[in-house]
């Protein structure tokens, strides 16, 4: 392993939280997309060689629905 991929986070408002990591990050996000077969919508940001990735629920029973219910909002994986 040479480095992490991205660092992906549960958030309950994908709006909400791009604005607020464009303003933490200083950059933009980058790339927004659907994941239908996961029932969540996506978000990224680069800074330098690092990634994260914003990860909201499109619906109440996708798996980030469930963990956001659980855990609340916050770090849901690292991917190597």
């Amino acid at each position: 392993m040479k480095q992490i991929e991205h660092i992906g986070v549960a958030v309950k408002d994908l709006d909400v939280s791009c604005s607020l990591y464009e303003k933490l990050l200083g950059t933009s996000c980058y790339k927004k997309e659907e994941v239908k077969s996961e029932g969540v919508n996506t978000a990224f940001f680069k800074t330098g060689v690092n990634k994260i990735e914003l990860l909201a629920a499109t619906s109440q029973d996708s798996p980030i629905a469930k963990f956001l219910e659980r855990k609340g909002e916050g770090i849901h994986h690292i991917s190597l």
